[in-house]
């Protein structure tokens, strides 16, 4: 072997190894990269699949919570439904029982017009039949009693009537009047004193305070054992109250307010008195 092949091959040995061993490290860096590349994706997806599980957790709260208020909701508008129905059935009794006593004052009216016009007849019939002064004074003293009870009934005319056409006394008179009409009960009072229930026909009323110069009062009333607060509350306005049973409202009427006391009449129809059991409810 001649020495340029010698130097051949130990030349070609020298740069083999290096290389070799730089092969190796870029294999061993390639390995280190993709064992890190491997690990970061393996985290990654270990994040991502805890964020998806929270993520779906939290949908699953937010849609019980939904179902809940939906549920509240719905239970919410049964309940307004319910009481829409209720007060509609109430607006049509109250509505009811206004047209039935329009008819019955308009009735009265014609009545009462009616007695007057046959004891007219009758008087000038007599007056045209009677000679004698003793007939005549007769004649003279049932025209005194048809005045008498014509200024009566034009009284009566005259007093206030509610909203359900109850006539509303406003003194002592007047009370006695609808007294004699016998359709009602009435029982006077005079409440001196705020805070002191005073029990009243079938009622408690009780004084919470006055304004004297508004002619205004507030109270407070307990109907079978239920409280109901009234406030600015003027004279002569009557407040309707039911009681167990019954169709046909009570009334609470103050006339005066002083210093401190209500002087008024609570006015109970008869016809309550044979009431089949009910609701208590408050009206006005």
């Amino acid at each position: 072997m001649s020495e340029d092949q010698i130097f051949d091959v130990k030349g070609g040995s020298s740069w083999q190894l290096p290389a070799i061993v730089v092969l190796g490290l870029i294999a061993l860096g390639g390995l280190a990269f993709g064992w890190s590349a491997s690990s970061k994706l393996d985290g990654t997806q270990q994040q991502v699949a805890s964020q998806l599980k929270a993520t779906q957790q939290s949908i699953q709260q937010d849609m019980s919570s939904l179902k809940d208020r939906l549920a509240q909701d719905e239970k919410a508008n049964t309940d307004l439904q319910g009481d829409l129905k209720v007060i509609t059935d109430k607006l049509k009794i109250t509505q009811g029982q206004l047209k039935k006593a329009r008819v019955e004052a308009a009735k009265l009216n014609d009545e009462t017009n009616q007695k007057v016009t046959a004891l007219d007849t009758s008087v000038h019939s007599e007056l045209a039949t009677k000679a004698s002064s003793d007939d005549v004074k007769t004649v003279d003293t049932k025209v005194v009693g048809v005045r008498t009870d014509l200024d009566t009934a034009r009284e009566d005319l005259k007093m206030a009537k509610s909203e359900i056409g109850t006539l509303i006394a406003r003194n002592h008179d007047e009370i006695d009047q609808l007294r004699r009409l016998g359709e009602r009960d009435y029982t006077e009072f005079t409440i001196s004193g705020k805070n002191r229930p005073q029990k009243i026909a079938n009622v408690t009323i009780e004084l919470k305070g006055v304004n004297q110069k508004r002619n205004q009062f507030n109270l407070a009333m307990v109907v079978e054992d239920k409280r109901f607060e009234k406030k600015n509350r003027t004279i002569n306005e009557p407040i309707f109250f039911y009681t167990t049973g019954t169709h046909i409202p009570e009334e609470i009427v103050v006339n005066k307010v002083a210093k401190d006391s209500i002087s008024g009449y609570v006015s109970v129809p008869k016809a309550n008195a044979q009431g089949a059991p009910g609701a208590t409810k408050s009206g006005n």
